[in-house]
């Protein structure tokens, strides 16, 4: 008797998907968890929030295959009629820039307004500008790069290659990052501050990234939403076609058999 064809995750529409932080060309870049989520949900909008690429890190240091396997994909959406738009962040600030081959077919913005399902307005923003004025200096993004990239080297060169992303290695590097990155947004000022440019515009939210931080609450009157990355947290936001927004697990929504596993959501009235 044959065996049964394997049981395959089934594929998951949203009205928006909201990415961040994916840093493709970085060594901690997961470039193959990104595809797998990709491959295994569509939608009809796909907002890129900055940091898509990492242009202080050639992609020849981090399975390049892996990271242009995402863009084609992405431009193979595109061609079917998806709309992509792509935010400027400060890891990647001139995305025309890029090489041909893996330039996505858009001109790049530093915000836009999205419109969602019922009618409510949010500031898309990448949200660097409003970081304090010595976190946004482009000399300490590019050590602080340069620095992680090596940690993750040295890792890899130390610990046998099956171990590496094991959760005792990769978690120990992800959580000092963490820590640190928790250390430079100490109170977390900058949700208050991107919440305060909504209100200035007389819109109903704001949604990020770069802060590697994922969150979704009202807590200062507005929305505020951030999508995470993927090199640590691996998630992003969606909406639905109602137009409620989801902070999802990426790996969750990847996973044959596994439900909408939304780890906060905020339910409009």
């Amino acid at each position: 008797m044959s065996n049964p064809a394997p049981k395959k995750a089934p594929i998951r529409r949203h009205r928006t998907l909201f990415l961040s932080d994916l840093h493709l060309g970085a060594i901690g870049a997961r470039a193959d968890l990104v595809l797998r989520f990709l491959e295994h949900n569509r939608a009809d909008t796909y907002m890129l929030v900055g940091d898509i690429l990492d242009a202080g890190v050639p992609f020849s240091l981090a399975r390049p295959t892996a990271c242009d396997a995402v863009i084609e994909h992405l431009r193979r959406r595109h061609s079917e009629g998806a709309r992509l738009i792509y935010l400027i962040g400060n890891h990647d600030p001139a995305p025309s820039l890029v090489p041909s081959g893996r330039r996505l077919p858009v001109e790049a913005c530093d915000e836009v307004v999205h419109v969602a399902a019922d009618g409510r307005r949010y500031l898309v923003v990448h949200g660097h500008h409003q970081d304090r004025a010595f976190i946004r200096s482009h000399l300490l993004t590019r050590i602080g790069t340069y620095l992680e990239s090596l940690a993750r080297l040295i890792c890899a060169a130390v610990v046998p290659s099956e171990d590496c992303r094991a959760p005792v290695w990769g978690g120990k590097i992800d959580r000092a990052f963490a820590a640190v990155n928790t250390a430079l947004h100490f109170g977390r000022g900058h949700e208050r501050r991107l919440v305060d440019l909504a209100r200035q515009r007389g819109i109903d939210g704001v949604i990020c990234g770069h802060y590697h931080m994922a969150g979704l609450h009202d807590r200062h009157g507005l929305l505020y939403a951030n999508c995470g990355d993927w090199v640590t947290s691996m998630t992003c936001l969606s909406e639905d076609y109602n137009g409620r927004l989801h902070l999802v697990d990426g790996r969750a929504l990847s996973a044959v058999g596994s439900g909408l596993r939304t780890e906060a959501q905020v339910a409009h009235a």
